[in-house]
């Protein structure tokens, strides 16, 4: 690697000190900071949600009861499903760098509303802060799907969590406004819709998705909440209604989402990948149409959960072969994305080391959704661990894997520092081998017959617990490093400079941290976010590792 041209320094102003004080943070209306206190909240609570998955694998070290009750162990599940999927997993990506880096990289001021991304922000904290509340009145034991007739008869306490979510969908739909208007009416002159930064591609799709299908979650939210409190038969057979109804309704947002979560991390490592390998991406048009194809199939595919609810042979076979569909799309990203490698000067630093973790984890789920999707199997493998690894090593793995590399490689720009290098990537390489070791185990379980949600098991079962326990103890102390050197960079880092990883990407264009309007001057972009191909390119500061 070459060596730093001049030490890089911090700006002396820029948007962390252009005010000061806590007031000045929670009126802020700069997207900049609202991205970063989404930061910190979604943080907090994956931490939050990490304890409890910990505290559940302590639960199964032994077939018997070990640090808790059976009730107390479906209200923790509860706890670790609701937090990590509606409070980490579908927020993180679009709301903590979406917000922070989509207009820089369009070349805007700010977001296009940015008094409602503010407040979406506030409803995020109040939908947070009643499903916790819930939690604290005892906590609800009806997993993080809210299966009726269940939910409608359970005596824990339900409502605030479903009024929780309720509000969190709120967040997400005025997000995702916010972003869809942003990306229409304020792009630079010369930024067209085929010179967009692939990011910006995959939280424009992304957002999409939430503007259409989170409403059918807030309606789907009421309706349980009518029931349960007026008596309304729409779940619930004994009073006329049909819980199938509710499973339609539920998934056809649901489904959805899991591409509000792993769309965002596909833009993630699509940057990543074409810094990293100094190359144009293979296919741009590629990345993007195949972007906007799994926006569009994922409202199609609900009914591939509901395999065993006695649908027809034809719809069982109608949703088996869409499900297929977004195979399709994500086996076109992954070519692309390897055949932007092939004879790329790779550069191997933290980011890069997720990209890998990224790849790996998506094709080994993805293979794994291609097998649940097919009928005859799925009757094997429904509601066993085998459905459990397979939506962690999808959802959480590789939605995991995106924001780590996200938050390393945008780290020098949100906070003009750089971290230990080294350390970054010898961290990365233990969280995913911890995390590969944590699930593996839960595929050969769930093939041998364990069913998901049991407190107790057959004591044949318990060298799979042991290892996928040992495995999540392994990811719970990598991620705590990761807490330790990047909070210590935070403090003592060094500093970046404007762009340390040599990139072409717009946001780059602007001082690291960037100044309160972004841009010193109106920005015009000589070249297009992924043009390595010219020859010319200017570095700030060589590699440091």
């Amino acid at each position: 690697m070459s060596l730093a041209r001049a030490e890089p320094t911090m700006p002396e102003e820029h948007y962390l000190n252009s005010e000061r004080g806590l007031w000045s943070w929670l009126t802020t209306q700069d997207h900049k900071r609202v991205g970063v206190m989404f930061l910190v909240a979604v943080l907090l609570m994956f931490l939050l949600g990490g304890c409890y998955a910990l505290a559940l694998r302590l639960e199964l070290l032994t077939p018997e009861e070990t640090v808790m009750g059976r009730l107390a162990y479906n209200r923790a599940f509860t706890v670790h499903g609701v937090v990590m999927v509606w409070l980490f997993l579908i927020p993180s990506i679009p709301t903590a760098f979406g917000n922070f880096l989509l207009p820089l990289m369009i070349g805007a001021r700010d977001v296009a509303f940015p008094r409602l991304n503010l407040a979406s922000f506030y409803l995020y904290v109040l939908g947070a802060a009643l499903t916790l509340w819930a939690m604290l009145q005892g906590g609800v034991d009806t997993g993080w799907t809210f299966y009726t007739p269940y939910s409608t008869a359970t005596g824990t306490d339900v409502m605030p969590v479903l009024l929780g979510v309720f509000v969190v969908g709120f967040s997400t739909i005025i997000t995702g406004l916010n972003f869809i208007t942003t990306v229409h009416t304020m792009r630079a002159p010369g930024v067209g819709w085929m010179r967009l930064p692939l990011f910006v591609w995959a939280i424009y799709g992304t957002s999409i998705i939430q503007v259409l299908a989170t409403p059918v979650l807030g309606m789907v939210l009421v309706l349980v909440a009518l029931e349960r409190v007026a008596g309304v038969g729409l779940f619930d057979p004994a009073r006329g209604g049909d819980p199938l109804l509710y499973q339609h309704l539920f998934w056809f947002y649901s489904h959805p989402a899991v591409y509000i979560m792993i769309l965002p991390g596909m833009g993630v490592i699509s940057e990543a990948v074409s810094v990293f390998s100094r190359k144009n991406p293979f296919s741009y048009r590629v990345l993007v149409w195949s972007t906007v194809g799994i926006a569009f199939v994922g409202f199609l595919t609900w009914g591939h959960h509901m395999f065993v609810s006695g649908q027809s042979t034809f719809g069982a076979g109608a949703f088996s072969v869409l499900s297929m569909l977004v195979a399709i799309f994500t086996a076109l990203k992954i070519f692309t994305w390897l055949s932007t490698m092939y004879r790329g000067s790779i550069w191997v630093c933290t980011p890069f080391v997720y990209v890998l973790g990224f790849i790996f984890l998506l094709f080994f789920g993805g293979m794994s959704g291609v097998a649940v999707a097919v009928t005859s199997a799925d009757l094997h493998w429904h509601d066993t661990y085998f459905v459990v690894a397979h939506f962690h090593f999808i959802m959480v793995g590789a939605s995991l894997m995106a924001f780590l590399g996200a938050l390393h490689y945008w780290f020098p720009k949100m906070f003009g520092r750089r971290y230990p290098e080294g350390l970054g990537v010898g961290t990365a390489v233990l969280i995913i081998f911890g995390f590969i070791a944590t699930f593996l185990p839960q595929f050969l379980l769930g093939n041998q017959g364990m069913p998901r949600r049991y407190a107790d098991y057959p004591e044949h079962f318990q060298p799979l617990h042991v290892a996928s326990t040992a495995g999540a103890s392994l990811l719970g102390f990598g991620f705590l490093i990761v807490a330790i050197y990047l909070g210590w960079a935070l403090l003592h880092g060094a500093a970046a400079g404007r762009n340390p990883w040599e990139s072409r990407g717009f946001e780059w264009y602007s001082a690291s941290p960037p100044p309160e309007s972004n841009f010193h001057e109106p920005p015009a972009f000589p070249h297009g976010p992924h043009d390595y191909a010219r020859p010319g390119i200017e570095p700030e500061v060589g590699h440091a590792l």
